[in-house]
């Protein structure tokens, strides 16, 4: 089980992290569907494209699926490819379309006016948790060291992000802040177009410390870029065993960007089964671990309605930490 907390004593949001059906049926590698189209919301090489392709390539290699075929819809934050799903629901039975935690965030905040009740919810399915970084070069090496250069001067100690004001990475360095004792509201977060630009801003000092998703730190580290000073994961994770988590140093918070699938609005029952099924299977297969670990995702599987009180769950709880941040 994943557990996700934020704020100062700790609001909760629990993940189902169970194999669930199907997989003892299907380990064999039979094949479940003829076909699967993933649309993703965003361009190619972002998460959303890396997930949907991987999975894809999962599911066809382990002969689970016989063929996939893959669509990139950009725009509205998302939100161009969830209104395409509703509006041409009856044609899209063999599409899942790939996302995550934006969904809730971006409904939250009217960036689209669907959310993920308006969907067929298939499957949670990974997990990439999130870091502080600072640059290798910093003379603090952990969170105790940054929180008391925090604490000397808040506003001199920015922290950046790849997001907008009220997106993922500045959620994630509230909750931290929050969790340890700070005020949420008082963290001075400068956001970035991009990571690269947030990685310009923090090697030229610009900014103090970086949050970002757990596996781009750790190829900046690997690069010798940064030193991570905080995963918000419950246990060290091995694709950086040195790096410890918030946990283990006194800050009661852990977060994982979940990404899983949705289908069009209306879906048969059995249809969804055949989905859940065929993922659930996936979990088991060599050629699974092979995308898994080459990404450093972590499985995460809550088909259902597992999968939607996950998410309603989630939605209480970024909503409670945005209305005070004066978003919401």
């Amino acid at each position: 089980m994943k557990t996700m907390k934020m704020g100062r004593r700790a609001l909760m949001v629990t993940a189902v992290a169970t194999l669930g059906l199907g997989n003892a049926a299907f380990a064999d590698g039979h094949q479940i569907l003829d076909e699967v189209h993933f649309l993703i919301p965003g361009g190619a090489g972002g998460g959303w494209d890396g997930t949907a392709r991987g999975t894809g390539e999962a599911l066809t290699e382990s002969g689970l699926v016989g063929s996939a075929s893959y669509e990139n819809m950009s725009g509205g934050g998302g939100g161009t490819a969830i209104g395409y799903m509703i509006e041409n629901a009856a044609s899209l039975e063999n599409t899942l379309m790939v996302n995550s935690t934006p969904i809730v965030i971006r409904s939250l905040t009217g960036v689209f006016p669907h959310n993920f009740r308006d969907l067929t919810l298939v499957s949670g399915t990974i997990g990439d948790y999130a870091a502080l970084v600072v640059p290798a070069d910093s003379d603090v090496s952990n969170m105790e060291e940054f929180l008391a250069m925090y604490d000397a001067d808040p506003n001199g100690t920015p922290i950046g992000g790849g997001s907008v004001p009220g997106g993922m990475d500045h959620l994630v360095a509230a909750m931290v802040m929050e969790a340890s004792g700070r005020d949420a509201l008082g963290v001075n977060y400068i956001p970035y177009d991009a990571g690269g630009t947030a990685m310009a801003a923090l090697l030229s000092g610009e900014i103090k410390a970086l949050s970002t998703g757990f596996s781009e730190a750790v190829d900046l580290a690997n690069q010798g870029e940064v030193k991570i000073i905080g995963v918000t994961s419950e246990d060290r994770v091995d694709a950086a065993p040195d790096a410890m988590t918030m946990m283990e140093q006194g800050i009661d918070t852990s977060f994982v960007n979940w990404r899983g699938f949705f289908a069009a609005p209306g879906l048969s029952e059995e249809k969804t089964a055949q989905y859940q099924a065929a993922i659930a299977a996936m979990y088991d297969t060599p050629e699974w671990e092979t995308v898994r670990a080459r990404n450093g995702w972590v499985n995460i599987h809550n088909p259902g309605d597992d999968f939607l009180s996950f998410l309603e769950n989630q939605e209480k709880v970024i909503g409670d930490l945005m209305t005070k941040l004066g978003f919401l």
